[in-house]
Parts: structure tokens; sequence; C-alpha cells
């Protein structure tokens, strides 16, 4: 009888286990993304809250970016440092493992401009030597075109000239330009990079539609931006949940990229003394130059 009992028991308890589990289950299923967000009742929460979508577009939401910090830079004293090079590189976007750079959701240049317009502290200038200070107004003015037309009334034959805005083609900026420092830390006993400014390098086209050359649309002052740049992740074609930044592109260097010009006491860049294939082969002479001077500084 007692065990009839225990088993009665038993089995109300596992029944009941069985309900609560049923019911928790039904409650975060209703929690799951098919629960819409709260949804803007006027215009202009509408435009605050922008291109997101009413849902979350997942299993999950992804909160980890929003939070993510950048690791905080190590102290570096002038007396440690025993050696420098300032070095000046180009990171060509159609590259195939650069390609991150360009891709149609977020490419880095509309990152770029969503930070400068939105954080008074991400300094940008107008010269690789941070001196001219400019604001985003300034950048905005230039990177779009203004076209005027003529349309004329089929029935009264009347002229009218209408000037239409063109907006910013992301497309036309095809390379960035990074300034870096490259120093051998005593302390430590490593050689360490920083990277100072990246410039978006944009080609140059005429009302025509030819080709006029590339320009620097502006300076970013790298070490201002690093803690907006860890908020937005860096697509990677073999995993969509990596959960690495910007920062950490960068800062692990990985990127494809060539020097175009090293610190130097005329000031040149090497495609004004080299070109084609030598000026390739003088990159990698530079490269080679740093690499060899951190290992000739151990002995085995």
């Amino acid at each position: 009888m007692r065990k009839l009992l225990n088993f009665s028991f038993f089995v109300f308890l596992l029944s009941h286990t069985n309900l609560l589990l049923i019911a928790q289950t039904t409650e975060s299923y209703e929690d799951w993304n098919n629960k819409p967000k709260e949804i803007p009742n006027t215009e202009s929460e509408s435009e605050e809250k922008g291109n997101e979508p009413i849902v979350i577009d997942g299993l999950y939401e992804r909160t980890i970016s929003k939070e993510r910090q950048p690791l905080a830079y190590e102290h570096l004293r002038e007396a440690d440092i025993c050696w420098q090079k300032r070095i000046w590189r180009f990171i060509d976007t159609r590259q195939k493992m650069n390609l991150p750079f360009i891709a149609e959701k977020d490419p880095l240049i509309s990152i770029f401009n969503k930070i400068v317009s939105e954080h008074d502290d991400a300094y940008i200038f107008m010269d690789d030597e941070f001196k001219e200070q400019i604001s985003y107004a300034d950048v905005q003015s230039r990177l779009g075109s203004i076209d005027t037309i003529t349309v004329i009334d089929p029935d009264t034959y009347e002229e009218t000239t209408t000037i239409i805005e063109n907006d910013f083609n992301w497309m036309t900026v095809t390379k960035f330009r990074l300034k870096e420092d490259w120093v051998f830390d005593e302390e430590s006993s490593t050689m360490k990079v920083r990277i100072l400014g990246i410039a978006p390098i944009r080609d140059v086209i005429d009302g025509n539609g030819n080709y006029r050359g590339q320009e620097a649309m502006y300076w970013l002052y790298y070490p201002a931006v690093r803690e907006y740049l860890a908020k937005y992740d860096a697509y990677n074609v073999s995993n969509d949940i990596s959960g690495m930044s910007w920062v950490d592109i960068f800062d692990m260097r990985m990127f494809a990229s060539y020097i175009m010009k090293e610190s130097n006491i005329q000031d040149r860049r090497i495609k004004d003394y080299s070109t084609g294939q030598d000026a390739l082969l003088e990159s990698e002479k530079i490269k080679q130059d740093i690499f060899e001077m951190e290992h000739n500084l151990w002995s085995y």
C-alpha cells in the first residue's frame, strides 16, 4: 500500500513538473522574436528609430555589440621608446581580404560618417598632421554634387531651371589611407604599432563622367573613435556571430595593405621615386626593414 502511494505521489509530481515546463516554454516562446517592439506613434519618433526593424530580426536580441568596449592601450613612456618609424599605407577595398570594408549593408565609410555626425569628439581634419580641424557639415558640402537642368514645358514651351542635389555615392570610396607609428618599447621588449589616423579615399568624377583622380575626404583621428567603432560589427564571411568589431579588425591587423610612404628627410612618397613593380618592391623592403629591426635586437 505504501509503495502504491509513493508511486502515485511520484506520478503527480512528475506531471506537475511537466506542466510547469510547458508553461515556461510557452512563455519563453511568446517572448521570442515574434513579439513586436514598441512601435513609434509619431513621425519624429520614427525618424529617431531610423532603419531599425520593428521586430527582432533573428532568434535572439543581440546586445553584446552595443555594450562592447575596446581594450585600453598599454601606456607608453617616452623614455622607454628607443626606436620609432612613421608609416603611411593604403588599404585597397577591391582586394579579397578587404571586402568587409565595402559590405553592401554597412560599408565602413557609412559607419565613419555616422560616427562623425553623431559625436562631437570624433575629430576630423583636412590634413594628416591634424592641424586643420573641420566639421561634418563641411564634409557634407563636398560629398554630394549639384546639377542644374533645364526643363521645357510641352504645353507652353517655357523653360524652367531646376536644381538637383545628388546624394553621396559610397561606391566611389575605393581605398583607405592609414597613418601609424611603429615603436620599440624597451620596457616590454616588443615592437608596437598604433594607428593615428584613417582617411577615406574617393574617386573624383567630373560632370561628364570622366575620372579626375582621387582625394582624401577627411582624416579621422583614430584614438578618438575607437570607443565608437567597437559598437559596430565587421562582417565575417565564415561566421555571422563572430563578435569581431572594427576595432578588432584594425588592432589585430586583419586587412591587406601596402606601404605608400615612410618618414624620410625629403618627405617623399614611394611613387615619387619608384613606379610599377619597383614601387611594390620598395614597399616590401620597408616592411622587411621593420621586421629585421626587431629581429636583430635579439641574440640566439
